[in-house]
């Protein structure tokens, strides 16, 4: 098995001897019993038994372990890809044990090692996945060592204070290293989760440290270069690996079927061994150089299959498809009666709206290192999901997943579904094959060709409004496609039947349909075309559940309504507003974008730059409540949309650190703000072309905008998650703005250059 290197030395190449001893290196083990850091140079961690494969979650001490000298390290499943949410972690936990936040730590992202606190994603980290369960081992443990203290000082708990986990009574004091260091606490928590404020856990009120600005911990390392990620692990006798693929994939459920290979074509490079397994195939070398040039030399028919309907005819395909009864239709919530309601409104608008493929398209392409050998793995990837990743690895290999050990580095970021999976399965089919450990790092066009996009979307709306501007009626149908990200493209490749594991139903995103209105007729309808008839694999991206392609129709559809009722856009939201929730993002929003209230476009000029401003809400399933103001320039010659600034108010309840949340807010953002004016996966009738970043361009530096972010403290609400929301109300925020600058509706996106030349001419603007 391949032991693991302090984070400080894994960019260095150690000879095997020197590796075994040490050389100056620790070699990082973990105890199941919640032991934590431990070990020598040269002490391999054993494999755990299936029986006690993960930590149970209602034991202290599969979360937390105190040293002699009080530091405190936390275990989870949930690992940081980005986001700083570890910094958040150590802030939980040194809130109730009343400790320095540096002295806190997050274990390594270890399968053997931490409890199964799920997977990272879906702004759930701090709300309702690892953020209990971290608050209540923390109060559970600060109890146990209140209970120590009381025996060995002999003053009674109540009479106890905690400074600096350091406890006193009587005229003396005792540290928690000294009562707990280096041993288990053998505490069951009797409630696996408690949310602030809950009984064993710290009162709200008397919060030192949370609502505080920490920086992130791991910000110094990464400015300066020290941080390791996963593409910098080495370990002894590592090879290197290339998948062989197709240069973009093609229609799902046919992808690159080898129909035959060259193997002399690479004959001139020495030392390359070809792996294939199915249609699975990869070169493996000792030279990284050597294996790249081998992938890109090595002669490969692929089969063909051209039945996907081109970039220009995507939107028709989905109508006939519909038309022709191949789209599955699902009522997902119908409230009141929207069909009479609209009959008897005062004005109607209705609209259709598309939103094309995006990728996550990480500018760190995907990279793992695995080692299969003795009847045992262990892989080094990014990942969202450790056990999860341990389990599909492991049915790759033919291994169970407790003998599958994953641990986590950080890669090029995630942004939901991508296809770290992928590439961790790779390199463990590499290893088995070549005997040894193998690195693979995916090619640029294996990242923008491959990735599991974001699917396309085709929206009809209807919306309706009394005399008085009242919302009466919204109905709102999709096209779209289900997600097919239930396993990676290696699966199939080496045999997994993609029929068998089909997508599931294409869904509607019912926080960003009109949700922040109090309406009395609400339909949502979802088509779920057939996706083995000419789509892509698919899967969330940042934010999930296709949630800004939503928010993109239903805002605009919202501002249309204003507009139509002669109205300022933030008036009409304020006179249609559900609760106060929503209205303390638009209150925030609004006023730090100093917004004046006038109708949308009413102030509009001839000049060759026009400027306009735009509002639109956004949430992500339970999370925050986002609104954002985007202020832009338009340049009617070039088609150029330039964002000037972005204001974003956000209530997320109780925040525990305002840095962190306003970090994630600028990034969603930027983030949003590249995909609806850049970002559109273009594909021929056989596949994907865009597999660059001159084909497929983001935002540049140059563009970015100014950013104002307004996380508004509600401590009197449970934390909610921060980390996708506030992306959601941007590309409709954009939209409406190009409304104000021009008087034109663009219903398309992204709204890139030739769009937007193409909208104005056609409106005579």
């Amino acid at each position: 098995m391949t032991e693991i290197l302090n984070g400080d030395v894994l960019n260095r190449e150690f000879s095997r001897t020197t590796f075994l001893k040490g050389g100056g290196a620790m070699v990082v083990g973990f105890s199941l019993a919640g032991a934590g850091l431990a070990g020598k140079a040269g002490a391999a961690t054993a494999p755990p038994s299936p029986a006690g494969y993960l930590p149970p979650l209602n034991q202290v001490d599969s979360w937390l372990t105190i040293n002699a000298d009080s530091t405190v390290i936390l275990r989870t499943s949930h690992v940081d890809v980005g986001t700083g949410v570890h910094t958040g972690f150590a802030m939980l936990v040194a809130e109730e044990l009343d400790v320095p936040v540096r002295n806190v730590s997050h274990g390594l992202g270890d399968t053997w090692a931490v409890p199964n606190s799920g997977s990272t994603g879906g702004s759930n980290a701090i709300q309702t996945q690892a953020g209990p369960r971290i608050r209540a081992a923390a109060a559970y443990a600060r109890q146990a060592l209140l209970g120590m203290a009381s025996s060995q000082l002999g003053v009674p708990v109540g009479s106890l204070t905690v400074s600096d986990g350091v406890v006193s009574g009587g005229g003396r004091s005792v540290t928690y290293g000294q009562l707990v260091g280096g041993k288990l606490f053998d505490t069951t928590m009797t409630q696996a989760t408690l949310n602030p404020g809950v009984a064993p856990s710290k009162p709200v009120s008397q919060y030192k440290l949370i609502g505080t600005r920490v920086p992130r911990f791991d910000l110094p390392d990464k400015v300066s270069g020290k941080w390791t990620y996963v593409h910098n692990i080495k370990v002894p006798g590592m090879l290197h690996g290339r998948v062989i693929r197709p240069r973009g994939q093609g229609a799902y459920g046919t992808n690159a079927k080898i129909l035959s290979i060259d193997r002399s074509s690479i004959k001139n490079i020495p030392g390359i061994q070809i792996v294939r397994k199915g249609d699975f195939l990869g070169v493996v070398g000792a030279r990284e150089y050597d294996v790249i040039q081998a992938a890109a030399q090595l002669k490969v028919t692929f089969e063909e299959h051209p039945i996907l309907p081109s970039s220009g005819n995507l939107w028709k395909r989905m109508r006939e498809q519909d038309s022709a009864g191949k789209a599955r239709a699902a009522i997902a919530l119908n409230v009141g009666n929207v069909d009479t309601a609209l009959a008897s409104a005062h004005k109607t608008v209705s609209a259709t709206y598309t939103y094309g493929f995006n990728g996550r398209m990480p500018i760190g392409p995907c990279c793992a290192v695995a080692d299969v050998r003795g009847g045992a793995a262990t892989v080094f990837s990014s990942t969202q999901g450790i056990q999860g990743l341990a389990t599909s690895v492991g049915a790759v290999i033919g291994l169970p997943a407790s003998q599958v050990r994953v641990i986590f580095y950080e890669g090029g970021s995630s942004f939901g579904q991508g296809i770290q999976g992928d590439v961790a399965k790779a390199a463990a089919l590499m290893s088995q094959s070549a005997g040894k450990p193998v690195r693979v790092q995916f090619m640029r066009w294996d990242e923008h060709g491959w990735d599991n996009y974001q699917s396309a979307q085709l929206m009809d709306l209807r919306g309706g409004i009394d005399a008085n501007g009242k919302l009466v009626a919204f109905d709102y149908s999709h096209l779209g496609q289900g997600y097919t990200s239930a396993f990676d493209l290696t699966d199939e490749l080496i045999g997994t039947s993609v029929e068998s594991v089909g997508a599931r139903a294409a869904n509607i995103n019912t926080s960003n349909t009109a949700a922040a209105y109090a309406l009395p007729n609400r339909r949502l309808t979802n088509k779920t075309v057939p996706v083995f008839e000419g789509y892509f694999k698919s899967g969330a991206l940042r934010p999930g559940g296709s949630g800004m392609l939503h928010a993109f129709s239903s805002e605009q559809l919202i501002d249309e309504l204003a507009y139509a009722a002669g109205m300022d856009p933030v008036e009409f939201r304020r006179f249609n507003i559900l609760d106060d929730r929503w209205q303390a993002a638009l209150e925030a929003a609004a006023r730090a974008a100093n917004w004046q209230p006038r109708p949308a476009a009413s102030n509009l000029s001839k000049e060759t730059v026009a400027k306009g401003r735009g509002f639109a809400f956004g949430r992500h399933g339970a999370a925050a409540y986002a609104a954002a103001v985007v202020e832009l320039e338009v340049n009617r010659k070039t088609g150029k949309i330039r964002a000037t600034h972005i204001y974003v108010g956000q209530d997320q309840g109780l925040g525990v650190n305002p840095a962190l949340i306003e970090n994630q807010i600028s990034g969603a953002a930027i983030m949003g703000l590249s995909r609806v004016l850049h970002e559109d996966i273009g594909f021929t009738t056989k596949r994907v072309n865009t597999l660059d970043w001159v084909s497929y361009p983001i935002l540049r530096f140059t563009d970015a905008p100014k950013i104002t972010t307004v996380a508004v403290q509600r401590p009197e609400h449970l934390p909610l998650g921060v980390g996708e929301p506030a992306m959601n109300p941007i590309a409709p925020a954009v939209a409406n703005a190009f409304f104000d600058a021009t008087g034109v509706r663009m219903r398309s996106a992204p709204m890139t250059p030739a769009r937007v030349r193409a909208v104005l001419r056609a409106a005579g603007k």
